[in-house]
């Protein structure tokens, strides 16, 4: 078994650059869903597997924390450096080749962005990579007994996202369309799945009795928010820079000439062809980049040998490539810099970054947009709930447009005395009206108020604006609606939305 001291270095330096530069802004919309998710422990969840709710409401428990929350991600950099090292090791790479494997997956903009903010894909970022390393060693004669880990690992990310299941069946169909199909010819190969199975049977269990309710949000997005243009592969190539990725596609190349690595090139190959086939978001396949990037280190490495000004050129050179993308995928600059530096690059270069244009605002792209605003909403929300008279207070609930939004008011609202926030969005709709008759309801931009002869009155309380949201979060109204018909009981299996969506709940 290989390991390695240049990957302890790297392990260490992307702790140290995600542990400085990840608690900034503020907690993105999913961040806050994860926290009040995990709240309420179960096996499962409408629109994820329970483990990263579980963590993020864990590294809350001694108080609202930005930066114990996004110690997690860090901690997933941190290994998937050092799983990238020990894969360029077993490549045979020596400490240059490791060196640059633990820096080029540091740098990518894709994966620092996967260690940045908490989410399923952080998990997926440590765990993916261990699973080919453990799957290339269990080929090249380990104890087969190793299947077992292969297995339990594999349930662990099925644990934190669904999407393992497609790279264990893209590993699975290149193991048997090489020689390194002999590695499956034992006993605990099935017991290792076997395992997998067992551990995520509890969560498949929960899914089945509430009627699968993944799949029915996967059937309501569908198409919503994908990049068709340009091709899923060619968005491979722009999610982790263009210009690293040179080292990644390298490593392919050496993986698919080399035999007994080429079962990896084609696990990849294949995996790319599954979510192609699916419209999956381009981000989704992201985990699997440390083994190519380790991949790609090793002719770097061979064809530098003698040269060693090339080898300070290379180094040199991935933090070059780097630097430009750092500020979109980890918030080292003041947001008010970092509009001003996207705007600078958007007319640079001709680029057109997803933000609103609205007269008046400058806004960020989504990715930062969606982690402002949300104290001073819940604040606002607080404010108009303070001011209802005593009587109407004590029976007011307050209902969300969407889960990011009942999640901020969940999250900071407590300082303020505010109730569970509702929604009809995911999780929330299954957590119901909570008791709330809805007879005083506080509309935060949502839509019970439209329809006509829902309530006795309807009042506009405020419009709350935040010069850096989305559109979809800005300009948000605030109303006050009293008398409702029927009762918020009788209405609520109506207001189910399963989305990931945040327009138009």
């Amino acid at each position: 078994m290989k390991y390695s001291r240049a990957g302890l270095w790297c392990a260490l330096a992307a702790l140290a650059v995600h542990v400085l530069g990840n608690a900034h802004y503020g907690f993105f919309r999913d961040e806050l869903y994860f926290i009040i998710c995990g709240r309420h422990p179960a096996l499962g969840y409408v629109d994820q597997p329970p483990l990263t709710p579980l963590l993020a409401a864990l590294s809350q428990s001694f108080g609202i924390s930005l930066f114990a929350l996004r110690v997690i991600p860090a901690i997933c950099a941190a290994i998937a450096a050092y799983t990238a090292c020990v894969l360029a090791a077993e490549f045979e790479g020596g400490p240059f080749a490791q060196t640059i494997a633990g820096l080029v997956t540091i740098a990518a903009p894709e994966m620092m962005a996967l260690g940045f903010r908490l989410s399923p894909d952080s998990i997926e970022l440590c765990t993916w990579p261990l699973i080919a390393l453990w799957t290339l060693r269990l080929t090249r004669g380990a104890d087969p007994r190793w299947w077992l880990a292969v297995g339990a690992l594999s349930a662990v990310a099925a644990w934190s996202k669904y999407t393992v299941v497609f790279f264990a069946a893209a590993l699975l169909v290149a193991l048997l369309l090489t020689p390194e199909r002999r590695a499956l010819r034992t006993w605990w190969f099935p017991a290792g799945a076997l395992l997998a199975a067992v551990l995520i049977l509890p969560n498949f269990i929960w899914q089945l009795d509430h009627g699968f309710p993944m799949l029915q949000l996967l059937q309501n997005d569908y198409g919503k928010f994908l990049l068709k243009n340009p091709p899923f592969p060619l968005q491979q190539i722009i999610i982790m820079s263009p210009l690293l990725s040179i080292v990644w596609l390298g490593g392919l190349v050496w993986l698919l000439y080399v035999r007994s690595t080429r079962f990896l090139g084609i696990a990849y190959l294949a995996l790319i062809a599954i979510m192609w086939a699916l419209d999956a978001k381009n981000y989704y396949p992201a985990p699997v980049y440390p083994y190519l990037i380790a991949a790609g280190a090793i002719p770097i490495e061979r064809w530098t040998a003698s040269r060693g000004a090339w080898r300070v050129a290379a180094v040199a050179a991935i933090f070059v490539f780097a630097v430009p993308s750092v500020p979109f995928v980890l918030p080292v600059l003041p947001l008010r810099t970092f509009v001003a530096y996207q705007e600078t690059l958007g007319h640079l270069f001709n680029l057109r970054f997803h933000v609103d244009r609205k007269a008046g605002n400058n806004v960020p792209i989504q990715y930062y947009a969606d982690m402002t605003g949300w104290p001073e909403l819940a604040a606002t929300v607080a404010g108009v709930y303070r001011r209802l008279p005593a009587a109407e207070r004590v029976q007011a609930a307050i209902f969300a447009r969407n889960a990011g939004e009942a999640a901020a008011i969940d999250v900071y609202g407590k300082r303020y005395g505010l109730p569970a926030a509702l929604s009809g969005n995911n999780n929330y709709w299954l957590w119901g009206p909570r008791g709330f008759t809805g007879n005083v309801l506080i509309d935060v931009n949502g839509n019970l108020r439209n329809d006509r002869g829902r309530f006795a009155s309807v009042q506009l309380a405020v419009i709350f604006r935040n010069q850096y949201a989305m559109p979809y979060e800005n300009d948000v109204s605030v109303y006050v609606c009293r008398g409702i018909h029927p009762s918020l009981a009788a209405l609520w299996p109506k207001l189910r939305n399963y989305s990931y969506g945040f327009e138009g709940l």
